[in-house]
């Protein structure tokens, strides 16, 4: 998905921009519901630790597209949440660079019941990603506990990403 460290945030922003272009324009035309669903925390979607920088967001695997989807073994679903979690390495310059790591995950909805997690590590020239698909089942709220620790670090950073999904 990342090519460069300058095109690698560009390309990013571009990609979650579509996805949540795609998503806006799928909705027009719906029935509204009569339930009024609750908003979204807006949470970070980084943490810092020195030089590194973690990324990580999740989304419904239905919301990407078709070819993307293809590309990288993904199946797309109402029912599977596609996380995806990359580490960045940043210069003196302030330019950053991918930088790989131990990554490790695991899910659980609010019932404290544990989600299959198979993470798969994706290069893509410089990129690096590491992606995994989660099942859920109807409206459900899924923690994410991510651990990374980067090559050459002795220090994880962690991070929780909790965030409800609609099976429609």
């Amino acid at each position: 998905m990342l090519l460069s460290t300058g095109t690698t945030m560009k390309k990013y922003t571009a990609i979650a921009c579509l996805i949540s272009l795609y998503a806006l324009l799928t909705g027009c035309g719906r029935q509204p519901s009569s339930v009024i669903q609750p908003a979204q925390i807006g949470n970070e979607s980084f943490q810092t630790a020195g030089d590194y920088e973690l990324h990580y967001n999740a989304v419904r695997t239905d919301q990407l597209t078709a070819e993307i989807a293809r590309s990288y073994g993904i199946e797309r679903s109402k029912n599977k949440v596609l996380l995806n979690v990359s580490m960045l390495k940043k210069s003196p310059s302030g330019s950053s660079t991918a930088q790989d790591a131990e990554v490790t995950v695991a899910a659980r909805n609010l019932n404290n019941q544990l989600k299959d997690v198979q993470l798969r590590r994706i290069t893509e020239n410089t990129a690096i990603y590491y992606i995994a698909e989660v099942g859920f089942s109807g409206t459900e709220t899924l923690v994410f506990d991510i651990s990374a620790l980067p090559t050459g670090s002795t220090t994880p950073i962690t991070a929780t990403l909790t965030r409800e999904f609609f099976a429609d």
